[in-house]
């Protein structure tokens, strides 16, 4: 029987956005902020998963041969680094967060038995590489608070206190909700960058954050005054808001994930890239309860 397996390492290290070949106002205006000398740092923190069958003692890999790979061929290397100096893979293609990934996997793969690797620059900020050539993940998290009440237009209260409970009230109620947005693409061999991130924060501020923060959304969002504005829905929404923003910048709308509670999550992924965001074209939510 197989199973996946996932161990947990971290390191702290600096690095500099910058390209030789680029103007300093041309650098600033590509990287901003993270082109300042001699650069800036982070707690990283990685999750290599690995896949193999059990064995008689029930492990995939003994963890702790598991801890020395990682540290020898990771941690020990990276640690309190300056990342652009510390692997010559850094010297041609610039240290993101999503090609520090992309790297990680090469070093680590003819060791271990690979299926992600997983690398966190902060807790909102974080990338996946699955060993495809330049392809991988980013996500970012985000909140808004929002308020909403669960019932239907064509429904009495009682009906609606029925299928929705205490969400049918009818002044509603609020949560803290947390957003995760995950796109895809390839990295690119000199920026290191699948899509430019403050482009990628600005349309998830733009057509998502300003807009639901602090509402009532059935109310407030045009959307919701005829569909109800359950955590599936609510994420439904912010999927086909995103897709054409996300295109734009150079990407694919991998998934969203809407964290309604510590108890009560939903998830979609992106459409087919024909396809477009019509209410007859959208799969099913996923929804964690």
């Amino acid at each position: 029987m197989k199973c996946v397996i996932n161990r947990r390492a971290q390191f702290s290290a600096s690095h500099r956005y910058w390209l030789n070949e680029l103007s300093e106002s041309e650098n600033v205006k590509r990287f901003g902020p993270c082109t300042r000398s001699p650069g800036h740092g982070h707690n990283y923190v990685l999750f290599v998963a690995m896949e193999g069958e059990l064995d008689q003692y029930g492990m995939v890999l003994n963890l702790s041969d598991v801890k020395q790979v990682i540290k020898r061929e990771i941690t020990s290397q990276l640690d309190f680094s300056y990342l652009n100096d510390a692997w010559e893979e850094f010297q041609h293609t610039l240290p993101t967060t999503e090609n520090m990934a992309r790297v990680i996997w090469n070093r680590l793969a003819p060791h271990l038995p690979l299926v992600n690797i997983q690398l966190f620059e902060h807790p909102e900020l974080w990338a996946d590489y699955q060993g495809h050539d330049m392809d991988a993940y980013l996500t970012i998290s985000t909140h808004f608070s929002a308020a909403h009440r669960l019932a239907l237009p064509s429904l009495t209260l009682e009906q609606n206190s029925e299928i929705y409970g205490k969400c049918a009230r009818v002044n509603g109620h609020g949560h803290n909700y947390h957003l995760e947005v995950t796109i895809q693409g390839e990295i690119d061999p000199r920026t290191g960058m699948l899509a430019d991130l403050v482009a990628f924060q600005q349309a998830v501020d733009q057509y998502v954050v300003e807009p639901f923060d602090h509402t009532f959304l059935n109310k407030d969002i045009p959307y919701f005054e005829q569909v109800v504005p359950t955590a599936e829905n609510i994420a439904v929404h912010i999927r086909d808001l995103l897709e054409a923003p996300i295109r734009q910048i150079g990407a694919k709308l991998h998934k969203v994930k809407l964290i309604e509670s510590p108890n009560n999550s939903a998830e979609v992924y992106g459409l087919p890239l024909a396809a477009s965001p019509s209410r007859s074209q959208q799969e099913p939510a996923l929804a964690s309860l």
